[in-house]
């Protein structure tokens, strides 16, 4: 469940989540000094936008990200590998290619010693990449967890085996994590979220649109499949079970926007008292079995969704959950069996979910493996060799030029009181920057791993993993760890521990871009940054206070202020169609659609105090504010395939790039009088109907 961890308590740039001191604030002195380092060499520097993407036969004023990035759109294509290229894919391809030099350097070096770092990865690498031991292995890997499942005796053993398997990847219907208590920042806390499904969203089990009828019929036929190519029986009349478990606890999850509210998700019990949700489930059994049987309380996300699976516990016979988690065992270790059963795998969730016509390469599957169980090894070396002090340097000075930009504009606000402005300026003094990799590594020294034993590796990494959470609760807050590696390409907040965090391998062109003049780079890495801050300040991560508390600041007043201009935000992106058939969901996007309409805003604000009053240059014959904008709109550059884009729709918090850019900047005061956007325009909205927030 670690992805549940980053969804609970962090808010990330990209789909796809605190170090033990702040890092050292850039003071205002040491800023000019860079700045007007910066502005000596301008003369030199490069515009930054990159003019072949452009498609001028689209007018700025009618579709700007079209015009930014529509000739790079009509000239690529997506290959059959893929479901999405564009700038950040770019960044993770070259990241991929950088971590993959870095392991093929320890795979092939001879003697490395047993238990080191540089064995665990190279091995691991290499158990990944060893089909032959895998399809020769079959299921026999996990033979032991289906062992298991056979032989559960009654519901109290079901509840110890949800408990005891969950730390090595069986999926149940009850999700468990170790994550910092919202109401209590100085503490962890244990907490439960829904789960147990094998389609993306509760919608897919009922939806009566042909696509959605089209993918039952195919999960139905790919869950047969997988008991076919395992060897084992009834894989027919196995899925229809299956498949009827998941619909009834489809039938009690909460939609993804209503996960969104952090107050309502808010459910602190007892652990005494749990049976006051559900006494079916043996709660002290599966607590014991996770290893929290001393912890007295827990927070349940979505209590609505216990009480159902209390009941579908109840009248579910043991031989049909027994089934269910024979499929889910070897569903989520798929990737890790045969050729076979890894490809019936890819053949439903990659092609038939999500338009992918190919596996991706074998090695860069492997370089994911490695990333995911020891990420921050290979963190370390890339660090080392593709991110500089310099950049470093800079993107500290970008950070503080933002935060004072958002300071300012919390200043000037009209809506806002000036006791809810104070308490804002509290907050975004006290946010902590994260930049390039963490000031403490991670220790993999628990971690045992062997170059025959891929599914072994897995269940061991994912026991040290869940092992290391148990252990942080009654500790105090690991604010030095990060929830992304170096060298992923991403960004985000954390309301837990008010922390933004920006990995090396997004501080690259587009987004930065150390070889251009600043405008471009406060369009690219100056919105991401304030993008993120604006989290902090987001419909719901203004709900958390300076220390991390979901506790309410605000006036009354202001929050229906502040609620007026988010609801008109819902209702502009909500306009927005996707296909002819599909709009943007407004509700389930307001996060990050208040995050990229903040960021782009205050990044302006950042960009245009730095020039310290003087005009910008001209550069390829481009305003400085031209540049600035288009340097926004071309980090959203992207094609995906409509499979995919369709699934994003449905369960991705993050609107479409296209949208992303639109409804930014058509917003934006600023963006109309640089590129004469006017009245008739397809992007002009009237004056007193555009949004501003922060």
């Amino acid at each position: 469940m670690k992805a549940l961890i980053t969804s609970a308590v962090c808010t990330s740039l990209l789909f796809v989540a605190g170090c033990d001191q702040n890092p050292a604030k850039t003071t205002e002195n040491s800023v000019q000094q860079q700045t007007t380092s910066h502005e000596m060499k301008k003369s030199v520097l490069v515009s930054g936008v990159t003019r072949a993407n452009m498609d001028k036969t689209v007018r700025a004023q009618d579709n700007f990200y079209q015009h930014i990035n529509g000739g790079w759109m009509k000239a690529n294509e997506i290959p059959a590998d893929k479901t999405a290229i564009g700038s950040f894919y770019d960044l993770r391809d070259q990241a991929d290619d950088d971590v993959k030099a870095i392991i093929e350097e320890l795979a092939t070096t001879k003697n490395l010693k047993m238990g080191s770092d540089e064995q665990k990865v190279s091995d691991l690498f290499r158990s990944y990449m060893d089909s032959e031991t895998r399809d020769k292995a079959g299921i026999a890997p996990i033979q032991p967890i289906l062992d298991s499942i056979d032989n559960l005796t009654d519901k109290n053993a079901l509840a110890v085996f949800f408990g005891k398997y969950q730390a090595i990847g069986v999926g149940s219907p009850v999700g468990f994590y170790v994550g910092i208590d919202s109401k209590d920042s100085s503490r962890y806390a244990t907490h439960i979220w829904q789960s147990g499904l094998g389609l993306p969203d509760k919608d897919y089990y009922f939806n009566e649109a042909e696509r959605f009828v089209a993918l039952r019929a195919g999960y139905l036929a790919h869950i047969e499949n997988m008991f076919n190519l395992a060897g084992l029986k009834d894989g027919k009349a196995a899925a229809q079970t299956i498949m009827t478990i998941e619909t009834k606890l489809a039938g009690f999850h909460w939609t993804r926007v209503e996960s969104r509210d952090r107050e309502k998700r808010y459910n602190k019990f007892d652990v005494a008292n749990l049976n006051t949700l559900t006494d079916a489930f043996n709660w002290n059994a599966y607590l014991d079995a996770l290893g929290v049987a001393a912890q007295k309380d827990i927070i349940i996300n979505q209590p609505d969704f216990i009480e159902g699976f209390g009941d579908i516990f109840a009248k579910t016979s043991l031989s049909d959950w027994k089934t269910y988690l024979t499929f889910h065992s070897l569903s989520n270790f798929a990737p890790y069996l045969t050729a076979e059963i890894d490809n019936e795998n890819f053949d439903f969730y990659s092609k038939q979910l999500s338009g992918r016509k190919e596996q991706r390469p074998q090695w860069k599957r492997g370089v994911a493996v490695v990333n995911s169980n020891l990420g921050e090894v290979i963190g370390k070396v890339y660090v080392s060799r593709h991110f500089t002090p310099e950049a470093k340097s800079r993107m500290s000075a970008l950070v503080e030029n933002l935060r004072d930009a958002y300071s300012d504009s919390i200043n000037s606000l009209e809506w806002m009181s000036g006791d809810t402005k104070k308490a804002a300026q509290v907050k975004l003094t006290a946010f902590t920057p994260k930049i390039g990799y963490p000031d403490k590594w991670k220790n993999y020294s628990a971690l045992t791993v062997k170059v025959d034993d891929i599914v072994g590796n897995i269940i061991r990494s994912g026991k040290v993993e869940h092992n290391k959470d148990i252990k942080k609760l009654g500790g105090p807050i690991q604010k030095w760890e990060w929830g992304m590696t170096p060298q992923t390409v991403n960004a985000y907040y954390s309301a837990a521990v008010n922390e933004i965090v920006f990995p090396a391998a997004i501080l690259q062109p587009p987004f930065f871009n150390l070889a251009a003049e600043d405008a471009v780079n406060y369009g690219g890495i100056g919105a991401v940054i304030g993008h993120e801050m604006g989290h902090g300040f987001d419909d719901q991560g203004s709900k958390y206070d300076a220390d991390g508390n979901l506790r309410n600041w605000w006036t009354e007043k202001d929050l229906t202020e502040f609620a007026k201009r988010t609801e008109a935000l819902v209702k502009q992106y909500a306009d927005y169609k996707v296909f002819d058939d599909l709009n943007v969901n407004g509700e389930l996007t307001l996060g990050e659609n208040i995050g990229d309409l903040s960021g782009v805003t205050i990044a302006y604000k950042a960009y245009k105090k730095s020039l310290n009053g003087k005009e910008a240059p001209i550069i390829d014959g481009l305003t400085g504010d031209q540049r600035f904008f288009m340097g926004f709109a071309q980090i959203w550059r992207s094609k995906i395939v409509e499979k995919s884009m369709r699934n994003r729709i449905a369960t991705d918090s993050h609107s479409p790039g296209e949208f992303r850019a639109l409804g930014a900047l058509s917003n934006m005061n600023e963006f109309y009088k640089a590129f004469d956007v006017k009245e008739g325009d397809a992007m002009y909205i009237a004056p007193e109907k555009r949004v501003k927030i922060w």
